[in-house]
């Protein structure tokens, strides 16, 4: 797995868990939706730092919460 795939999963379990849609979640960060749909679609392999942080202000966790799964622990 790479760290592109790692950010799309990781995105879509947070809306998932938190029962959001992406029009949603795009509405609470300020990321387009058609970011969002690029990026947990695979067609954007390369988030950068800010757009993760932004998604993850709209969630309302922190960039370590984020990033400390095993996945990411794993690349």
């Amino acid at each position: 797995m790479n760290a592109g795939i790692a950010v799309a999963n990781r995105i879509i379990e947070l809306y998932r868990e938190r029962g959001l849609s992406i029009n949603k979640l795009a509405t609470l960060s300020g990321v387009s939706q058609s970011t969002i749909n690029n990026v947990t679609s695979g067609r954007n392999n390369s988030t950068t730092v800010a757009t993760v942080k932004k998604l993850c202000d709209g969630l309302g966790i922190t960039l370590g919460e984020f990033f400390s799964t095993p996945e990411f622990d794993g690349l």
